[in-house]
């Protein structure tokens, strides 16, 4: 379980999430993304695009693998998230052929291909009474497939901290459901959270003790319950700190705390990264969606709309060069 160091990511586009809809702002522009990308990597490092594509049901097919192609001729094919969110039951054969042909047309170009992104949250892909059931089959085609095609592509699964707002005993029951078949075909668990975003504020030097209670009982408690053992790594896949106003308590966030947040953050994940046999840290996100609005779910960003650095760019990329693979 040892490593040299840490495998990084980011997803690279504008749009994003929030509890309400989605924060939208100017148009991505491909030419800008490949150059900041190429800058984080500085020629020698892995950084992978981390994106996303979402199943609605088979008449949304021809738009999903539309999306799926523009990230293929914009170079952002590398982490790939496949969602399900198709109302009100899903298509589970149209779901496993949609995986299918992912990997059928896309699958040399990529590196992973996670099955659901958020699926023990009670609302995203959490929020559909099948997203367990989504998870197993769509992890076992995936896995099939990539054993068919013999192709050098991880397969794993999402998931954020156990909560008040996650679904009770989801790990208990992907277990009941998944069995032996979901442990043979996982590469991977991936774990989306974020330190000092949603909840109280907190000083910097209280961030490390967070981020470890979230990883250990992560690997500690949440996974034993559905028997994964600590031979399959844990993926940090999502994770940021915005700039901007907080709503919540109307305070605003500095570039100078991005960069405090952020270094403190990816280090905490470094020191533990063997311990915990973590082995790919991924942020949320390059750009913001729209810099002139001064709320954190519009400028999760280390760079503005407009792709002009913010410190906390300076901060990854130099993080990268000494802590990447």
């Amino acid at each position: 379980m040892t490593s040299s160091g840490l495998t990084f990511g980011i997803y690279p586009l504008g749009v994003a999430g929030t509890p309400t809809g989605l924060a939208v702002g100017p148009e991505d522009n491909n030419d800008l993304i490949q150059q900041r990308l190429q800058e984080l990597r500085g020629g020698n490092k892995t950084v992978h695009p981390r994106t996303y594509v979402i199943f609605y049901g088979r008449e949304s097919e021809s738009r999903m693998l539309a999306a799926a192609d523009r990230y293929f001729h914009a170079g952002l094919l590398g982490d790939l998230t496949l969602g399900c969110l198709q109302d009100p039951d899903i298509d589970m054969d149209g779901w496993r052929e949609f995986i299918r042909k992912i990997l059928r047309q896309y699958g040399p170009h990529l590196a992973s291909l996670q099955i659901t992104n958020e699926p023990n949250l009670t609302f995203m892909d959490g929020a559909k009474p099948y997203v367990q059931q989504a998870l197993v089959e769509g992890v076992v085609a995936a896995k099939s497939e990539v054993r068919q095609l013999q192709l050098d592509v991880k397969i794993g699964f999402g998931s954020v901290p156990t909560s008040p707002v996650t679904i009770p005993r989801f790990w208990e029951g992907l277990a009941q459901l998944g069995g032996e078949r979901l442990l043979d075909a996982i590469d991977f668990v991936g774990h989306n959270f974020y330190v000092d975003v949603f909840e109280e504020p907190m000083d910097v030097s209280d961030v490390p003790a967070s981020v470890e209670r979230t990883l250990r009982s992560f690997r500690e408690t949440d996974l034993p319950l559905c028997g994964i053992p600590a031979s399959i790594p844990i993926r940090v896949t999502e994770n940021g700190w915005p700039t901007g106003m907080n709503p919540f308590i109307q305070k605003e966030r500095t570039y100078e705390q991005q960069c405090q947040v952020l270094e403190t953050v990816i280090r905490t994940v470094y020191r533990l990264r063997n311990e915990l046999n973590i082995t790919h840290y991924e942020l949320f996100g390059l750009r913001d969606a729209d810099s002139s609005k001064d709320d954190l779910f519009h400028q999760f960003g280390i760079v503005r709309d407009d792709y002009s650095p913010k410190p906390a760019f300076q901060v990854y990329q130099r993080l990268i060069q000494e802590l990447g693979n």
